[in-house]
């Protein structure tokens, strides 16, 4: 099933986050310019041409994070957006990381 497909599912308690192989699995199932950091996040700048455009983006991201209950660190500037995913809860990456991201690419 394609990534933006599914729906995130929170964590059982003892989770693991997800090892180096299965982050590189994952990772092909979204766009190339999402950057692995430490095996522990994603991140990716969204450029935009103005504020307000990337207002927008980040109102419309918050609006996916609240409906799959997975919630990225986002930073705005003038003219990008910042979004990193991690799953806090197991202190590195699950799928849902790659879930929301496929959904965000999509905006």
């Amino acid at each position: 099933m394609d990534l933006k497909e599914k729906h995130c599912v929170p964590c059982k308690e003892g989770t693991s986050p997800l090892k180096a192989d299965e982050i590189k699995q994952f990772k092909e199932n979204v766009r190339d310019d999402w950057k692995v950091i430490d095996n522990k996040k994603i991140r990716k700048e969204f450029p935009f041409e103005n504020f307000k455009r990337g207002m927008a983006f980040a109102q419309n991201v918050a609006l996916i994070a609240d409906k799959e209950d997975h919630h990225p660190d986002m930073c705005i500037h003038y003219s990008s957006v910042d979004v990193e995913l991690s799953t806090h809860k197991i202190g590195g990456l699950s799928e849902n990381d790659f879930i929301l991201a496929a959904k965000i690419d999509e905006l």
